[in-house]
């Protein structure tokens, strides 16, 4: 039975595998304005100017950590990927969205993972160039710290259950192997805790593959992985399903879960969808719940700045419905947008990019922070 890590040595590991928001992708010039603005309006002009943003939030970590609720949480890797990157930036790019919108937001940015972006997950990796980027990263090479980005946020995520129980995390990707560590460490600890928890995972995707080309943990097979730390796997249900290589029947069969296709929704109605989701989730006693959401879920005209945008999705309006309904119904208590590509605009794509998907995307992940963030 591992050892429950004391708080001094868990803010000890966040200041050597995050940074402060913004600054988990590595580059110099790209987006740096962007980064500026954020870090202007979270710790002011002049740490900016003065170089004491990182010790700003160094401070914060002690003192603020601690008292929030809910903390947003950037991964901004898009190693996971594999038709179209770009959703590294995702993470900065809503961030500002989010604090130009509304500065009241009920929740503490905990920072970035400092990603490698040609690394995944550390189990891919030789013990010789885990000892390399550990000294890149840490200036050690002995150090007993993780130094791939999915490796990474399980760490956190992990740490940060055991220390923080009743709090929850808003993690903003990134591609959608992101979510794999994260609601793998959520599911572990509500399971430690005896919390009864479903998965509400949104995509135009089902995400089901066993592996991508010999990868078992990417963007495409993230929620198959996932399925075996749930109670059972009715305890998944995905929403707003279209683009897939089999139908419906074969995934059900196969997993034991529960799907609703888009064309689905459409003809039911959110509310009706909303209401069945509920009732099957109740028989399951189900007390919380975390929800997944790629924005690809939502049709190529509210969300076209993705790798993989898709016709014939939802509107804003469906989903929202849909977690209001939830939300009236059960504690939300973890949950993620993810494969935001902001410098991504594919050919077909009319609307004004990444404007309109950051819009929805605001709106979306101020309705999930603000449900996490309400004292129960």
């Amino acid at each position: 039975m591992s050892t429950i890590p004391s708080r001094h040595e868990f803010i000890s590991k966040l200041k050597h595998y995050l940074t402060p928001p913004g600054e988990g992708v590595f580059t110099v010039h790209t987006a740096s304005d962007k980064r500026i603005h954020l870090q202007n309006k979270m710790y002011g002009p002049d740490a900016v100017k003065e170089n004491k943003v990182r010790e700003i939030w160094e401070e914060s970590l002690s003192k603020t950590l601690p008292l929030s609720k809910c903390v947003i949480f950037g991964i901004p890797s898009d190693c996971g990927g594999g038709i179209q990157r770009g959703a590294n930036w995702g993470p900065l790019y809503l961030r500002e969205s989010l604090i130009n919108g509304r500065e009241d937001l009920r929740a503490y940015d905990v920072g970035d993972v400092r990603v490698v972006p040609q690394l995944l997950h550390d189990k891919y990796l030789n013990e010789e160039t885990i000892k390399k980027v550990r000294q890149s990263l840490y200036q050690s090479e002995t150090i007993n710290l993780p130094v791939s980005p999915l490796s990474i946020a399980y760490d956190f995520a992990t740490s940060f259950h055991q220390q923080f129980p009743t709090k929850s995390i808003f993690m903003i990707g990134g591609d959608h192997s992101v979510s794999y560590p994260m609601v793998r460490a959520y599911l572990e600890a509500k399971k430690a805790q005896g919390k009864k928890v479903a998965l509400i995972h949104f995509d135009a995707h089902t995400d089901l593959l066993d592996e991508r080309m010999g990868i078992d943990i990417c963007f495409g097979t993230w929620t198959s992985q996932i399925i075996p730390f749930l109670e059972s796997p009715s305890h998944l249900v995905q929403i707003g399903i279209r683009a897939s290589g089999k139908e419906r029947g074969h995934w059900e069969k196969k997993f034991g879960h529960v799907q609703y296709w888009a064309s689905e929704v459409f003809a039911k109605g959110p509310d009706s969808v909303a209401d069945e989701i509920v009732t099957h989730l109740k028989k399951l006693e189900v007390e919380e719940i975390y929800v997944s959401f790629d924005i690809d879920c939502l049709d190529a005209s509210y969300a076209g700045a993705t790798g993989t945008p898709e016709t014939g999705g939802l509107s804003p309006h469906e989903p929202m419905v849909i977690m209001q309904t939830l939300f009236e119904n059960f504690k939300i208590t973890g949950s993620d947008i993810v494969e935001i590509a902001p410098m991504v605009k594919p050919p077909q794509i009319k609307q004004i990019e990444p404007e309109t998907t950051l819009l929805v995307a605001n709106a979306l992940s101020t309705f999930l922070i603000q449900a996490m963030g309400i004292e129960n």
